[in-house]
């Protein structure tokens, strides 16, 4: 049973985990959103429709006339995903009640963080809003990999990327990542959490619990590209991992409304370690860069205890 009285959810080793992703893919090596892909449909307890954004993972995946796909699948376009997801969720409703239908499969989109956090915010919130029984998933590698390496506004503050570079008059991207859990929690939806690829059984288990659910549910996850980071293939969950234990990245969940700090850090390590790893921050290391490297520190910071102050709520 959950935290919180949810529905019940069967563990990770009670069935059989199925393999759903063929391999054989084009994805780069150490691909972090294949990573994601792959553990997501393994904690599917059954068969699910996935409908995918133009991405990485779709293009990777469907070099026609291949597919990597072994359940039934759909490409559409970077702003409709949660649009066409709904669609499929409420056509088999409809098929069920007709009797044409014998039982409906549980939808999963997968989206990159241009897919969620701009281009298909739209149609997403309109899924929320209505209802629609699907879990949404963004695979968040904090930029636009897909066309080039262009800033999102997931891309942190202080990262470079072809859009966002750093010089004498900018230190790389000078927003700050958008709050897409905020968004989405404001939408009133069952389930919503955050998960990493370095955290397998935490990532599965939260997979799990959202497609329980009768209704609309997120996961953001973090899945790094070692190809627009610039850090070694063999580094992708290593760099994960440091994201979560530097606070960078916070591991939590908001389950009827009620936020809950899965994984605490009570000890974080310094935000350097994280960002030492990968060419995208590492300017933020040299002393020209020491005022951008102190604010973002501060927003890792205060991050850390707005959630808490959440949790504590």
């Amino acid at each position: 049973m959950s935290s919180s009285g949810g529905p019940q959810v069967r563990s990770l080793f009670e069935i059989e985990r199925k393999e759903r992703l063929a391999p054989g893919h084009r994805a780069c090596a150490g691909c972090g959103p294949m990573i994601a892909v792959r553990q997501i449909l393994q904690a599917a307890q059954e068969d699910p429709v996935v409908v995918n954004a133009t991405g990485c993972v779709e293009v990777v995946t469907s070099v026609y006339p291949q597919t990597a796909w072994l359940v039934p699948w759909a490409h559409v376009a970077f702003e409709n995903s949660a649009a066409v997801a709904s669609g499929v969720e409420a056509a088999m409703r409809a098929l069920k009640a007709k009797g044409e239908l014998e039982k409906e499969r549980p939808v999963i989109v997968f989206a990159g963080d241009g897919g969620t956090f701009d281009i298909g915010i739209q149609a997403l919130s309109g899924a929320l809003e209505r209802g629609h029984r699907m879990l949404y998933v963004c695979y968040d590698n904090e930029a636009y990999m897909n066309t080039g390496i262009q800033r999102s506004s997931a891309t942190p503050y202080g990262a470079w990327t072809t859009t966002s570079p750093f010089g004498k008059a900018w230190p790389g991207k000078r927003e700050r990542k958008k709050d897409i859990m905020g968004i989405v929690a404001a939408h009133g939806v069952p389930y919503a959490a955050t998960a990493s690829i370095s955290h397998w059984k935490d990532l599965m288990t939260k997979a799990r619990k959202a497609l329980s659910y009768d209704g609309p549910t997120f996961l953001h996850v973090y899945a790094p590209c070692n190809r627009g980071w610039r850090f070694d293939p063999s580094l992708t969950v290593e760099v994960a991992k440091r994201a979560v234990e530097t606070r960078f990245f916070p591991l939590y969940e908001i389950e009827g409304g009620k936020y809950r700090i899965t994984l605490p850090v009570t000890k974080p390590r310094p935000l350097e370690d994280f960002l030492s790893l990968q060419g995208r921050f590492r300017h933020l290391l040299l002393p020209e860069y020491k005022e951008a490297l102190e604010t973002l520190k501060r927003m890792v910071d205060e991050q850390w205890e707005r959630l808490s102050g959440m949790a504590r709520a």
